[in-house]
Parts: structure tokens; C-alpha cells; sequence
């Protein structure tokens, strides 16, 4: 249900103020040490951020589409890895049990994933499977009233601290491609379950990956989401497509943050006797950083309200998400160009964002999955009005 205008101005107000005044600041020690702090963990916890989207009905916030990505567009202006620490909650961790879960999995999970009491996982990615998800090698074999599950899946977002995984599985070896896939909820601890080393990233320290292990893990039937084999693949495009919007909603953000150091530094820092802000050629890169954050944050907020529309957006979800990924990367750059040497020095922090921006371009699908989605729509689309 959508907050009236004057709520919504609130919330994101307070979201502003949270950023501005505990995130940023907090930024170099999550760096140096590569954890948030429990303090502000239990800070997320209780404004809600991690039951953003949850249905109301189960303690979460309930945010419309438009609602959430405007409300990233605030959170996404700290260091990607304190967004990412309740993102999987609000979107790629959770939505698969809220959009296809049957009633009795929504009970079960949604109240503590909207509280933060309870951290999901979307385990996806494999060791030769990335954005194409109907290419999953993970089984899964019915037993009975189990089923077992083995493979390995790689790259989890906050797989070290998660309490329940949304786990795409092959359970039907017969079937090629997508049919045969289909989502399960594993909980953390279920026997056959294992954890690999988390990773040491290029950037985005304090959020934290790792593989995801099964040999032989047996869970109930019940933990088949939706309780219908061969679902998974139309859930995980459904988890897509919203995910795509809300990291395309972190990269502007992120971006109009950029450019907020950008004009700064730019502004206070003098060379040949005036400030960097008066040569053109800076003037420039801001010009054209702006345009682009313009142009995504545009994109984000008309995509988000034709999805609350009820409109299929996976066309406009792609689309936003490789422009705004594409630009903040774009933007990041100038930004170290702008600092000249003192860019590549961490105490300017320009170097940290430019290599916590670096991922957006790669995970919810790589910008070439995404320039394949658009492209094979729009042919397909010109074949159907041909009558081929």
C-alpha cells in the first residue's frame, strides 16, 4: 500500500539524515575492517530497512515499487555494502517466498526477514552457471517426502550470515533449459548444507560472499516454494526484474553522490591560482556525470511506476539497470580524474567508490545479459507485428 505524500516525505528525510549522519561516516572503518558494525546493524533493524517491501500484513513496510527505488535513491548515496547488508531481505532474498511462496512458507519467513531477525540468501550462481538461469547444475532428487539437494552455487550475497536461502535447483534431469528448475528454502543448518571461505573483493568491504555448499541436504517437500516443481526459473525472472530496478535506484544514488564530491573538491581545490571548478574541461566531466545521473534516475522512477502499473517491465527493468550501472561507473572515473593524485589515495575516498561501483555492471545480470534481454524483446516483438 502506497504512504500518503506527507509519510513518504518523512521517511525519506529520515533516510537522508541516517545516511548523512551515520553511514558516510562510518564508511572508512568499514573499509579498514571489512564489517559494519553490529550498532548500525541494529539501527537498520529498527527503521524497518530490512522489511522495506515485506507485505504489512507480516511486519514489513509494504513499499510500492516507486516507493522503494526512491528510497534507495537516499540509502544508495553511502558505501554500497551497508545497502547490501539488508538489500537481500528487501528484494532477491525475500521475494521469492512473498511473490510465490505458499501461504504457510510466508508465515514461516516473512515476519523474521522483515524484521532483520532473519537474514535471506538468493543462491543462484554456480561455478558455470552466472546470469543464465535456466542453465542451474544444482539437483535436486525427490526422496519420499524429501528432496536432496547437490551442487555448489557461487557468489552469494551474504550467504556467512544468512538464516534461510532461496536455492534454484534442477529437480527434473530430463528437462533442458529453464522447465526443469525449480526454487526451494533451505534453512541455515540443514545437514549437507556448507559454507566456503567469504571472499576477498575488489571493493564493497563489509558485504560479504561466499559459496554455498550441498552434499546430499535433505530438506522437506514443504521447502519446495510454491510447492510446484519447475516454477523456479518464472521466480527468479519475477525476483529479477524487481532486483534489477532496485540496483539501478543504488547506482543513481551512489552517482548523485559522486557528484556531490565531486563539485567539492572541484570547488575548493585551487590550481594555477583558481579553484578546479573554473577550467572548462571540469566543468565538463560534471556536466556530462550529471546528465547521466539525471537520465537514470529518470529511467528508474518511470520503469518503477509502469511496474506498479502492473505492466511487464523486464524490457525497462534491463534498460535501467545497464544505464545506471554503465553511467555510475562513468561517473565514479571522472570523479578520480577530478582528485587527480589525491584520487588514488584512500583518504579522499574517491578510489574506495570508484571499486565499489565496479560490481553494479556484473551482478543481477552483466550488462551483456541485459543488452540480450532488450535486444532478443524488441526482435521478437518487430517478428510478431511482421506475422512471422
Amino acid at each position: 500500500m502506497a504512504m500518503d505524500s506527507e509519510t513518504l516525505t518523512q521517511f525519506l528525510q529520515t533516510l537522508r539524515r541516517f545516511v548523512d549522519e551515520r553511514l558516510i561516516p562510518a564508511e572508512a572503518e568499514v573499509a579498514e575492517s571489512d564489517a559494519i558494525p553490529a550498532g548500525l546493524v541494529a539501527e537498520m533493524r529498527e527503521m524497518g530497512l530490512f522489511g522495506l517491501t515485506a507485505p504489512e500484513e507480516f511486519g514489513g513496510l509494504g513499499l510500492t515499487m516507486e516507493e522503494e527505488v526512491l528510497a534507495v535513491f537516499e540509502l544508495g548515496r553511502a558505501a554500497p555494502a551497508f545497502r547490501s547488508m539488508f538489500a537481500t531481505n528487501v528484494g532477491i532474498g525475500m521475494q521469492g517466498i512473498a511473490i510465490d511462496g505458499t501461504p504457510e512458507q510466508r508465515a514461516k519467513y516473512l515476519p523474521g526477514l522483515a524484521s532483520g531477525e532473519i537474514i535471506g540468501s538468493f543462491a543462484l550462481t554456480e561455478p558455470d552457471v552466472g546470469s543464465d538461469a535456466g542453465s542451474v547444475k544444482t539437483t535436486a532428487r525427490k526422496e519420499g517426502e524429501f528432496y536432496v539437494l547437490n551442487g555448489t552455487k557461487r557468489f552469494i550475497t551474504n550467504a556467512p550470515h544468512a538464516g534461510v536461502f532461496t536455492v534454484m535447483a534442477r529437480t527434473d534431469a530430463t528437462q533442458k533449459g529453464a522447465a526443469g528448475v525449480s526454487a526451494f528454502a533451505v534453512e541455515r543448518g540443514t545437514p549437507g548444507l556448507s559454507l566456503g571461505r567469504p571472499e576477498k573483493k575488489m571493493g564493497q568491504q563489509g558485504a560479504h560472499v561466499c559459496d554455498v555448499i550441498f552434499e546430499d541436504c535433505r530438506v522437506p517437500a514443504s521447502a519446495l516454494i510454491g510447492g510446484q516443481e519447475g516454477q523456479g526459473f518464472k521466480t527468479a525472472m519475477k525476483v529479477l526484474d524487481k532486483g534489477r530496478l532496485h540496483i539501478a535506484a543504488a547506482c543513481v544514488g551512489l552517482s548523485e553522490r559522486i557528484i556531490g564530491d565531486m563539485l567539492d573538491y572541484a570547488v575548493g581545490r585551487r590550481q594555477f591560482g583558481k579553484p578546479l571548478a573554473e577550467f572548462q574541461l571540469v566543468q565538463a566531466m560534471v556536466a556530462d556525470s550529471q546528465a547521466e545521473a539525471y537520465a537514470a534516475r529518470c529511467m528508474v522512477l518511470d520503469a518503477a511506476r509502469r511496474r506498479d502499473a502492473g505492466q511487464n517491465v523486464s524490457v525497462e527493468a534491463s534498460c535501467a539497470k545497464m544505464f545506471a550501472s554503465e553511467s555510475v561507473g562513468r561517473i565514479a572515473d571522472r570523479n578520480v580524474q577530478v582528485h587527480g593524485g589525491n584520487g588514488y589515495i584512500r583518504e579522499y575516498r574517491a578510489e574506495q567508490l570508484f571499486r565499489d561501483a565496479r560490481l553494479f555492471r556484473i551482478y543481477e545480470g552483466t550488462t551483456q545479459i541485459q543488452q540480450i534481454v532488450i535486444a532478443k524483446a524488441l526482435v521478437a516483438g518487430a517478428r510478431a507485428r511482421a506475422g512471422l
